[in-house]
């Protein structure tokens, strides 16, 4: 029988995906995760008997509300699972900014681009614990109330305010002066040049002198397991670098919105580089070399 509420469309269910992958993707880090567990989501609402979903005030309130929950329990098993990964484990990216994505479904095409995508906000993100990141995440980015997150954390509004209070203190205390974007893209574009010539000395120049590196290949590509650190060791593993890999072209690209470095290999991306700058110099470079993670970025045309 009917409660004279609301029969809910599938169009407008379905236009609550934009806003569940972008909030997924930033309490999960990685775009396959997020995609998994929005369309749990969906199952579970489909599931529902019509009544209950005709009950229901706000099917966006009532999707996002199970999408936290789901990604809670996805960050606890998470934990454990990057306990185990071969070296540093690095958010996935994809070159969304170019809108290179690979259909208008696409996940990586509903992403809105900004700061708390950013690959050094994301690895902040990391070293949150589950909940201080849902609490995070949810008030701070997309200013849900701390009762409604109470719901989906298990704990009081008063705790989940404590929680993303303390996630705060971790952003503040990782906190570094960043380039502009026109800033960033200088320095990545004369990086890119001194890295094709092999230039040690040029590299650096352009590299602060506590500059980090911080490389992912997940045991499924070659890459240093603990972080580089000081500009001179990052310059002369990257010409190392260079020295065995003939053939690789290396490509300006954005990376989630900020100039990147892009490296190719007969077409096929091999390396995806993200850079934080200040001073005119990069203080950071992430580079994702994990085969798995790279499935998003298209060959260059």
């Amino acid at each position: 029988m009917s409660t004279g509420a609301p029969e809910w469309s599938a169009a407008e269910v379905a236009g609550e995906r934009r806003q569940l992958i972008n909030v997924a993707y930033r309490l999960l880090g990685s775009l396959a995760e997020a995609e998994d567990a929005v369309q749990e989501a969906y199952a579970r609402w489909y599931a529902q008997p019509r009544s209950k979903r005709e009950a229901v005030v706000s099917p966006g309130a009532w999707l996002t509300t199970v999408t936290g929950r789901i990604c809670l329990d996805v960050l606890g098993s998470a934990r454990a699972r990057r306990e185990r990964y071969v070296g540093a484990w690095l958010p996935d990216r994809g070159e969304w900014a170019d809108g290179r994505g690979t259909g208008a479904a696409d996940p990586a095409d509903l992403i809105t681009l900004d700061e708390s995508v950013t690959m050094a906000f994301l690895v902040v993100l990391e070293s949150m614990t589950p909940a201080e990141r849902v609490a995070f995440v949810l008030h701070d980015v997309f200013r849900f109330p701390f009762p409604e997150i109470a719901g989906i954390v298990g704990r009081t509004p008063g705790a989940c305010r404590e929680l993303a209070s303390s996630a705060r203190r971790r952003v503040r205390a990782a906190h570094a002066p960043v380039a502009t974007t026109a800033g960033q893209g200088e320095v990545v574009r004369h990086v890119k040049e001194a890295w094709e010539a092999k230039d040690i000395a040029a590299l650096v120049g352009l590299l602060d002198p506590g500059a980090v590196m911080t490389a992912d290949g997940g045991g499924l590509a070659g890459a240093v397991l603990r972080p580089v650190e000081g500009g001179a060791r990052i310059a002369q593993y990257m010409v190392a670098i260079a020295d065995r890999a003939p053939g690789l072209r290396l490509l300006e690209r954005s990376v989630a919105g900020a100039p990147g470095l892009v490296a190719q290999r007969a077409g096929v991306t091999v390396t995806v580089a993200a850079f934080g700058a200040s001073g005119g110099r990069a203080t950071r470079i992430w580079v994702v070399r994990n085969p798995e993670k790279l499935r998003l970025w298209t060959r260059d045309e």
